[in-house]
């Protein structure tokens, strides 16, 4: 089984990731060249000590991905972080030990030390989106109903629509993303 370092070892970077995207590339550049970090930040100063790097489990076509990856770059770049990119789909066992209530959802930030081990993860989703993502599925019609699966494309349409030209949800990304990252400093 590989390690997480050797996962690392072989994925691309996350500038060639979003370079190389065939979907949802252009809202991703758009949040990404949109987004700004704060300048007053010790959280960026420590996290540019740290030795760390990332690795992100993702798919171009997911969009907490196409939202978070453009956030988590701008962090890793200001602060010299490399972070990496690896296909979820490509290898499971990967994600398969980094389940969210089960599933395999993306995408899943794994932060390593110099040797190479997981010092803390982040991801899916920020609390913020994951709370209004939940309230807005549960207006959906039943499963079974005839137009559940369209009613469900639409939502999760206005969902993504929504995370790239909102500001707020660009920082409740960043702002929860810190606050994981900053209790592995102490650790």
């Amino acid at each position: 089984m590989k390690t997480e370092q050797q996962y690392y070892d072989e994925a691309i970077t996350i500038a060639d990731y979003m370079e190389h995207m065939t979907e949802l590339k252009e809202e991703s550049q758009t949040i990404y060249h949109k987004f700004e970090l704060p300048t007053e930040d010790n959280f960026l100063t420590t996290l540019s000590n740290q030795n760390w790097h990332i690795l992100v489990i993702t798919e171009d076509w997911c969009g907490d991905a196409m939202l978070n990856n453009a956030i988590i770059r701008k962090v890793a770049e200001a602060t010299n972080t490399p972070m990496r990119a690896v296909m979820r789909d490509a290898d499971t066992d990967l994600i398969d030990r980094y389940l969210t209530n089960g599933g395999r959802a993306i995408p899943i930030y794994l932060l390593l030390n110099a040797s190479g081990e997981v010092v803390t993860t982040w991801g899916p989703r920020a609390p913020e989106l994951q709370q209004e993502v939940v309230a807005k599925r549960a207006q959906l019609p039943a499963q079974d109903a005839p137009n559940f699966k369209e009613a469900q494309m639409a939502l999760y349409t206005a969902i993504r629509d929504e995370n790239v030209v909102s500001p707020q949800k660009w920082q409740y990304v960043y702002d929860d993303f810190k606050h994981v990252v900053e209790k592995a400093f102490t650790k």
